[in-house]
């Protein structure tokens, strides 16, 4: 049977792997990595510049606006982009007919300032096309203080007074343990960064393991091939073979994604060095896993680390069971699209509650569903990392995870010897239920 099983095994990694389309997609995710991490790089090798200054031409009909409008304006551009931005450029200008030709021609904002008896000044923005949002709120920022500081000179009122009435109260806050405020900060900024590149991955290869061993066994329905393996293997050695080539095909290409993301980290590392324009990926990343290791997730990842991987790989044992039971009953891919849609809510779910987990904190619900299979997967170690529930919770939704393999396992292979070789559509609950009896 072991031979068998193990010919079966190679057999299906072989179709999924010495194939054309493999070879064809391992090097477009390969250039989609690698893109996604130097894409400001590529965009300024064909061309695109994110330094390129924006030309800003003022035509000031008060006379006084333009020095008090630059002032503002560089000292919020300083504060929105940093010291060292030189994202604008600004240039003072007669009349808007001198300049409009230029827009037209070039790009660029013309800012026409104009008296105004109500409002001490008004504004008319002219440009080729419609201003960006980032910049409109700069120019409308900066506008405003023109307008403030000209309101100021009118009533006779210094920059004490502005300051005095325009300043915030002062709330200062206090922590009994200021330990949990720099713990609760590194946690925030754990839950909002590391966490989604943790759990997305999870959550597209489980569903990608579901649609692939539906669409092997499917296939094999759909070319009479079936008869043919079945002659020759027990259903339960099939069946077996199929979990254990989808986990091992989900696995290798889960390395070869790590493999290509680590190809564009040195990549725009390498660029680095060289003296492009561009920063460091590992000094863009340093202080977000420093903080991680400095708080005390970093003492607890010698146990969160191997039970988060224990829960994942029963989960995909237990996604591939699952796809396997519901495949062997239907006989087309319209079939199993429809059977499945239950394994992608729940799926969903899980997502959905890892993402938002920080947000519930103290929720019983969300500590309940983090012991519900398919979904502790991505929910447990969620909630183990934010101190919600610890190790024992964890180890129990391990145990929860066998139990439900182990149920798969009995209940699934009897609905799987039935359906196998059933080409019929018509009924197909009703057949499970009374595989199920048997």
């Amino acid at each position: 049977m072991r031979s068998k099983l193990n010919f079966l095994i190679g057999v299906s990694l072989k179709r999924k792997i010495k194939t054309k389309w493999f070879v064809v997609a391992q090097i477009i995710l390969l250039l989609l990595l690698v893109g996604m991490f130097n894409l400001d790089i590529i965009i300024r090798a064909v061309g695109g510049d994110f330094d390129e200054e924006m030309n800003i031409y003022v035509v000031d009909d008060t006379d006084v606006s333009y020095e008090l409008f630059k002032e503002s304006f560089l000292l919020n551009e300083k504060n929105l982009y940093g010291e060292d931005s030189s994202s604008y450029h600004l240039e003072e200008k007669e009349n808007v007919e001198d300049v409009t030709s230029i827009v037209e021609e070039d790009g660029g904002i013309i800012v026409h300032i104009l008296p105004s008896s109500v409002n001490t000044i008004e504004v008319e923005l002219i440009s080729k096309t419609t201003v960006d949002t980032y910049d409109y709120s700069l120019l409308n920022s900066s506008l405003n203080s023109v307008k403030v500081v000209l309101v100021m000179n009118e009533l006779g009122l210094t920059a004490d007074d502005y300051s005095k009435i325009m300043s915030n109260v002062e709330i200062k806050t206090s922590l009994i343990n200021e330990d949990n405020k720099n713990e609760e900060e590194s946690m925030d900024m754990i839950m909002t960064t590391v966490f989604p590149l943790f759990i997305l991955p999870i959550f597209m290869l489980s569903l990608f393991l579901v649609q692939m061993i539906g669409a092997e066994v499917n296939d094999e329905k759909t070319t009479k091939a079936m008869e043919v393996i079945i002659s020759n293997v027990s259903p339960q050695t099939h069946f077996f073979a199929k979990v254990i080539a989808g986990n091992l095909f989900v696995v290798f290409q889960a390395v070869l994604t790590v493999l290509y993301g680590a190809i564009g980290i040195g990549i725009r590392s390498i660029l680095s060095q060289g003296g492009a324009n561009t920063s460091s990926f590992f000094s863009e990343l340093g202080p977000i896993f420093k903080s991680l290791l400095d708080s005390s997730i970093g003492d607890k990842l010698i146990y969160i680390l191997p039970a988060t991987i224990i829960l994942i790989l029963l989960t995909f044992v237990a996604y591939a069971l699952l796809a396997g039971v519901l495949a062997s009953m239907t006989t087309t891919t319209e079939d199993y699209q429809q059977v499945q849609m239950p394994i992608i809510i729940i799926s969903l779910l899980g997502y959905y509650l890892g993402v938002m987990a920080g947000m519930f904190k103290g929720s019983i619900v969300i500590k309940i569903c983090s012991f519900l299979p398919f979904i502790s997967a991505i929910l447990s170690p969620s909630l183990l990392v934010l101190g919600q529930i610890g190790l024992i919770e964890v180890i129990l939704a391990i145990v929860v995870m066998i139990v439900t393999n182990y149920l798969l396992i009995k209940y699934g292979l009897r609905i799987y010897k039935v359906g196998i070789l059933n080409y019929s559509s018509s009924g197909l609950w009703k057949k499970m239920a009374k595989a199920l009896r048997k």
